[in-house]
């Protein structure tokens, strides 16, 4: 049906990089030592590549078997991962902050033979294993050299050569688990066509990605997004990663990778609007005054470059407001980035015009892991703020009307494409339910395409909700109006089948102690919510947020609060940090009912 551009396979594409960029560096950690970043090349990794899977061979792993993986990401992931590729082995990742009960499920659903952890706590949670798990016949150490680690593993390769195997592009490189809030999770079956496909429609789509980019990965490998973005694509180019060490050592890492390329998700990049804001009004005086103006001349020099005209005065004021203050934001990037991509959730348009006035253009993309996963990007370009940019290449959109909205546009997204998963491993129902009589992949997502052909995402099906007057609200862009506020760390909005709406806030109290001090008011936690002034003061906020952007109903009558955040942690969050909102319900379920008691 798709016509693959080739190399269709991830071992194929991967050898031909180290046969281009062999000198280049590709993967970087930092040096504790010497805080710096040290880079192992394309060659220097193909290496020890070539060992482990010579070392994977002499364990048994041939074809179509499974390899697992507990781990952040790491040059060790890279090399056990394209190892097993070479050997048309599948290769199924896990994520470290993850119930072990979960990762016995993943192992034992996906057949794994071998599993690779990355550290002894881990270790001791998953030695046992073997005994419980059929068909589990080692659990091997990432780090250290004793006999049952990966460093012996190469060694047992080294002068041992098995000539990597090129895969069908229909073989499954992979399979990526879904964190989904209820049930199992669900094994997402990708073959080397779906993730190649990706990496060369990336390319087309963003010419400017060359064998100079860099970026800075902090998004788990564990799942498609960071898979394709931060390994594939920059591999396949001959560009570099280099790996944050933790989400607090971003800020850090930044100033030392110094990326020109970083792909996030809205909570980071609303971190940092959040608080540059923050810092901006705590300093005042002519910061604040040089910050109002660039921002005011990059609406007015948008408003004008919509109608075919530009205006020197306001080009002027962006020039010094980016002089003085925009360009010590840019530094905090570490001073070289030139792009950055969001995804995962639809992204504040606010949030998305302030980055692209400091001059850090943010381009929205939309996808799933189903889906390799990009169905559609913005490029530099082609966009439009607020839209999630066009089809990539190969990929076709359908609009399914046949959900109730009250925007007669839109209905259920549907993708074709190379990139449309296989299947669910082991759920023949859950497959069967998840595509169209002529194939086409059931998203999930409420969507419209306008005249230019450009996506616009408005919400979850499964997310939306009537309320008891049958009006619908769709919370997701609601919830991100509220998570603009600097005092709220996370939100939720609830009202299935009731006469209002109702608001679960997640304050955050760095923010909020600081407020707390100046007002003579209680600074711990529950003592803070505890206070009618505190809890005024999120409500007048919150709904001030909202006023102007939605309607009455929309707006939440009622507010609870919550001195317990949301976590991966806590099981609230899933890990690629969306809100479990049936956990969340159960969780606030006597609460709920409570606040639609009270008159």
């Amino acid at each position: 049906m798709y016509e693959l551009d080739k190399p269709d396979n991830l071992v194929e594409m991967f050898e031909n990089s180290v046969e281009k960029f062999a000198a280049n560096k590709w993967l970087g950690t930092r040096n504790e030592e010497k805080n710096e970043y040290e880079w192992v090349t394309y060659k220097d990794t193909a290496i020890r590549i070539d060992n482990m899977r010579s070392g994977f061979a002499q364990l048994g792993i041939g074809k179509h078997d499974t390899v697992s993986v507990i781990a952040n990401n790491c040059v060790e992931w890279a090399v056990a991962c394209f190892a097993t590729y070479g050997l048309g082995a599948r290769f199924v990742p896990m994520y470290e902050a993850e119930l072990a009960s979960i990762w016995e499920y993943i192992i034992k659903d996906s057949n794994a033979k071998v599993l690779l952890v990355s550290k002894p706590e881990i270790y001791q949670k998953v030695k046992d294993f073997q005994k419980k798990i059929k068909g589990l016949d080692h659990v091997v150490m990432m780090y250290g050299k004793d006999e049952t680690s990966m460093y012996q593993l190469e060694q047992m390769g080294r002068g041992k050569p098995v000539k990597s195997l090129y895969p069908d592009a229909d073989d499954i490189a992979g399979l990526i688990y879904t964190s989904g809030t209820t049930g199992d999770p669900k094994g997402v079956l990708l073959s080397h066509g779906n993730f190649t496909s990706n990496v060369h429609a990336a390319q087309k789509a963003y010419d400017v990605l060359d064998e100079n980019m860099r970026t800075l990965s902090f998004l788990p490998w564990a799942h498609s997004f960071g898979q394709t973005t931060e390994l594939n694509s920059l591999m396949h180019v001959g560009g570099s990663t280099g790996f944050a060490e933790s989400s607090k050592t971003i800020p850090r890492d930044l100033q030392l990778v110094r990326p020109n390329f970083l792909v996030g998700v809205p909570r980071v990049f609303n971190k940092v609007y959040d608080g540059v804001k923050a810092k901006i009004n705590e300093k005042g005086g002519l910061a604040r005054a040089l910050f109002n103006m660039g921002i005011n001349a990059g609406v007015k020099r948008r408003e004008l470059a919509g109608q075919g005209k530009s205006n020197a005065l306001a080009n002027l004021k962006l020039a010094l407001a980016d002089k003085i203050v925009f360009k010590k934001i840019r530094q905090g990037f570490g001073g070289q980035l030139q792009y950055a991509m969001s995804a995962s959730a639809a992204l504040n348009p606010r949030v998305v015009e302030f980055f692209f006035d400091i001059g850090i253009p943010i381009f929205e993309a939309w996808g799933m892991t189903e889906l390799s996963p990009a169905g559609s990007l913005s490029t530099p370009d082609d966009y439009k703020i607020g839209s999630v940019g066009k089809a990539i290449d190969k990929v076709k959109f359908a609009i399914d009307k046949s959900f109730k909205s009250e925007d007669p546009r839109q209905g259920e997204l549907i993708v074709y494409g190379p990139n449309v998963m296989k299947g669910y491993h082991n759920k023949p129902k859950q497959t069967s339910a998840a595509f169209t009589d002529d194939g086409g992949l059931r998203t999930g997502d409420f969507a419209y395409i306008d005249d230019d052909g450009f996506l616009y995402i408005t919400g979850r099906i499964k997310e939306n909700f009537k309320l008891e007057n049958g009006k619908f609200v769709y919370p997701a862009a609601i919830e991100e109006e509220i998570r603009l506020l600097p005092y709220v760390e996370q939100a939720m909005i609830y009202g299935i089948n009731q006469e209002y709406t109702i608001c679960i806030v997640y304050p955050d109290f760095d923010v909020m102690e600081k407020y707390a001090k100046r007002q003579g008011l209680p600074c711990e936690p529950e003592q803070m919510l505890n206070h009618q002034k505190i809890k005024d003061f999120f409500e007048n906020k919150i709904t001030k947020q909202l006023s102007s952007k939605f309607a009455s109903y929309e707006i939440p009558k009622k507010f609870i609060f919550s001195v317990q955040g949301v976590s991966v942690e806590n099981g609230l969050l899933t890990q690629t940090l969306k809100i479990k909102r049936r956990e969340i319900v159960k969780r606030f379920a006597r609460q709920i009912e409570d606040a639609y008691k009270e008159n």
